[in-house]
């Protein structure tokens, strides 16, 4: 089923609908939003069809079943046990994460992240007159790594710490002990830790996802969560993400910060979507990511077989592959012109997640098996007639 290609244009898709805002052409293969090119599952287009053609569409609310469904979702998938009490309404992860980094910190303070990360945060940490902070991960051998030592000493001048894990871009799944670790100091420093784990479902064996807040007592009431069925069941159209706090605390906070706007009340397709997708989408993200796995596979192979110069390390999560493309020895500016230009792929430039993003493309993976294998031929072929030229 996830071989099919749908045709997403013309539907108001900002993956391609924008393709000539963003690279200046629509004669690209768009592999840089991320989210999925395959429909979404069965269980989930039923029951809003069903909801569809009940015809009246007036004021809702989330119900016990709503928590019952995010409940049972997070205890299957990742063993963790969470309470009614903990769980918050947010009409997007990054709109939550925004909202709790307002809830504890004031303008001026410093928000500790560790690029190349998810741009959008440190978006956010400057639109609202916060200081960004920044933790680089080092790009070894065996993958990206923290410096703990820079870690902690950055924490000194921090009031929060925006965890992405699964880390964007990197692929990185943060082991309990990397976790452990940082949400100790954390607790330590007194900074609030703000995680973001909407690629959460996207872990690939052997690795296991791990939430920060399950690790300790001391760590959970110091955290806020966000996880979403955004990402997994390709649902981001319909804003609905969770949050997730043990601490009273915090969670009062971050609802204060919402009740201001007037911005908990959340839409009727997404409250029935996440429902659907937590109680009946197990088996559709099991075949879900073992595609996936097939398309990181193809990559990684293809890369080895055809174009060795430029690396990559296998992501331990999510579907997007971060490519390494240092040894062509362009500047950005270069290689994003030849990747849009040249090879005809519409990639998400490294340098936007940070410095060290330079000669860095993402390229997302969660398309048809197709498309990635026309996007890696045209990729080889650009190289070559470069290298002819």
């Amino acid at each position: 089923m996830f071989n099919e290609i749908i045709d997403r244009s013309g539907t108001s898709c900002e993956k391609f609908d924008s393709l000539e805002r963003i690279f200046g052409t629509d004669d690209v293969i768009p592999l840089w939003v991320a989210d999925m090119d395959f429909a979404s599952a069965d269980v989930i287009v039923e029951v809003l069809k069903r909801r569809v053609e009940h015809r009246v569409f007036g004021y809702t609310y989330r119900s016990q079943a709503y928590n019952d469904a995010i409940k049972g979702w997070v205890a299957r998938r990742a063993g963790w046990q969470i309470k009614d009490e903990w769980l918050a309404f947010s009409p997007g992860v990054v709109v939550g994460v925004t909202f709790a980094m307002l809830s504890c910190t004031s303008e001026g303070d410093g928000i500790l992240i560790q690029q190349p990360v998810y741009h959008p945060f440190a978006m956010v940490i400057k639109a609202n007159n916060r200081q960004v902070i920044n933790n680089e991960l080092l790009n070894t051998e065996q993958g990206y790594r923290i410096d703990f030592e820079d870690f902690e000493e950055k924490l000194k001048h921090s009031k929060a710490f925006i965890l992405c894990n699964p880390h964007n871009p990197t692929g990185r799944c943060f082991s309990q002990a990397e976790l452990k670790r940082m949400g100790d100091l954390c607790v330590k420093y007194g900074v609030r830790i703000i995680s973001d784990e909407i690629h959460s479902d996207f872990v690939y064996k052997p690795y296991k996802h791990i939430h920060i807040a399950s690790i300790s007592r001391e760590i959970a009431d110091n955290t806020i969560t966000f996880i979403a069925p955004s990402k997994s069941f390709n649902l981001a159209g319909l804003s609905t993400a969770v949050a997730i706090s043990s601490s009273e605390k915090i969670l009062k906070e971050y609802n204060q910060e919402l009740h201001k706007i007037h911005l908990d009340s959340g839409n009727i397709f997404g409250i029935e979507a996440l429902m659907a997708a937590y109680n009946d989408g197990d088996e559709w993200m099991d075949s879900m990511k073992e595609y996936l796995c097939g398309n990181i596979d193809y990559v990684i192979d293809f890369l080895r077989k055809n174009l060795p110069e430029v690396k990559c390390h296998r992501p331990e999560a999510t579907y997007l592959m971060w490519l390494d493309f240092s040894a062509w020895r362009m500047t950005q500016a270069e290689l994003n012109e030849f990747i849009v230009k040249k090879a005809g792929l519409g990639t998400t430039s490294g340098v936007i997640f940070g410095d060290g993003g330079r000669g860095f493309q993402r390229m997302n993976v969660g398309s048809p098996r197709a498309v990635i294998e026309k996007a890696m031929n045209q990729l080889e072929r650009a190289r070559n007639e470069k290298a002819n030229q």
